[in-house]
């Protein structure tokens, strides 16, 4: 993996482990005095001027941002709309953070964020969109818009944007449908996170850079055969609280060498899947599993031949440490949890 990849994949496993509201910088103090181009209900440090902080004061609007401002913190307030001419003075902003407001598709006029042609983040979580915004920067490596009501991801939304490395759509009402061709021509996206929507099956068209991909809390019964060959840069793949069976696992669809974590919990599978040796972290717990079956972990067992697992989770089976073969130990020597209960 090449230097720079592993910068971002180190960050992007950090953004996956716990949200974050203080988005790279938090200034010294609100009283501190303000860059004298800020917007009066606004505070730009003077250390950072180029930065305008207008969360968390009950704004029921967005002021108009003066000139040299490149990022721009609107989250936490009631703002219902984004009017013409708010974002005139500012065409090279480069993030826009909208989250935890009250904005609705129909009220963010034409000309606004689709005139911001160098925003590389857009933040737009817990609001009332029932579509995306247009977007046009080809600069964007971020947009997430968790918590939405959007059904779809219009075919063409993202075209062209070849430096978009993380997509959050969690808590929306997406069908897999309402997802065909969004994700077209992406070159670069590392993390899709489309958790708690309304998918019974994952998306086709997914970019082959992916590294991670989250479906957990959804209607997916099943996985198309060689899904996961199309995806040689997958390392964590979640998929607890779905509806699989054994029957819509097709045989080998896991077992590759690139994958790291697998999370199958809270599913009705009655096997544990085949999966590749190089898997670190499998996650089974909350299933219908009554038979340990080592052959699915360890095809050859040898000095050289064993599984990679460090961590397996089988609680809420059926299955008690009296069900591991004999040779359990000898393919799992490198595994420190095995929990079953």
């Amino acid at each position: 993996m090449f230097p720079v990849r592993s910068v971002l994949l180190a960050g992007l496993v950090s953004l996956c482990i716990c949200q974050y509201y203080d988005y790279d910088y938090e200034p010294a103090a609100q009283s501190m005095p303000s860059a004298p181009n800020c917007a009066q209900e606004c505070n730009c440090p003077i250390n950072f001027p180029t930065a305008m902080y207008c969360d968390g004061i009950n704004l029921k609007y967005i002021p108009i941002v003066p000139t040299g401002i490149k990022y721009l913190y609107l989250q936490n307030n009631l703002i219902e709309e984004i009017k013409a001419g708010v974002f005139d003075n500012v065409t090279d902003l480069r993030w826009l953070v909208l989250d935890n407001n009250n904005i609705t598709s129909d009220k963010i006029q034409s000309g606004t964020i689709d005139k911001l042609g160098k925003l590389e983040k857009l933040l737009f979580s817990y609001n009332k969109l029932n579509k995306p915004p247009v977007l046009k920067s080809k600069s964007l490596d971020e947009v997430k818009f968790i918590g939405n009501r959007l059904t779809t991801l219009p075919s063409g939304l993202l075209s062209g944007m070849e430096n978009l490395t993380t997509i959050h759509l969690a808590k929306n009402k997406l069908t897999s449908e309402g997802l065909v061709g969004a994700f077209k021509g992406l070159k670069s996206l590392m993390l899709l996170d489309l958790s708690e929507n309304k998918l019974k099956k994952l998306p086709a068209g997914i970019p082959a850079s992916l590294l991670m991909l989250y479906a957990d809390n959804n209607d997916i019964e099943s996985i198309p055969s060689g899904y996961l060959a199309k995806l040689p840069e997958l390392q964590y793949l979640r998929l607890s609280h779905n509806k699989l069976v054994d029957s819509g696992i097709p045989a080998g669809v896991f077992n590759v060498t690139s994958l790291l974590e697998l999370d199958l919990s809270f599913n009705k599978l009655q096997t544990i899947p085949e999966i590749n040796e190089a898997l670190e972290h499998l996650y089974l717990q909350v299933n219908e599993i009554s038979k340990f079956d080592l052959n699915n972990i360890c095809k050859v067992i040898s000095p050289v031949n064993y599984s990679r697992l460090k961590s397996l989770r089988l609680d809420g089976n059926e299955l008690t440490h009296s069900n591991l073969p004999d040779d359990a130990s000898t393919c799992l020597r490198q595994a420190s949890e095995i929990v079953f209960d």
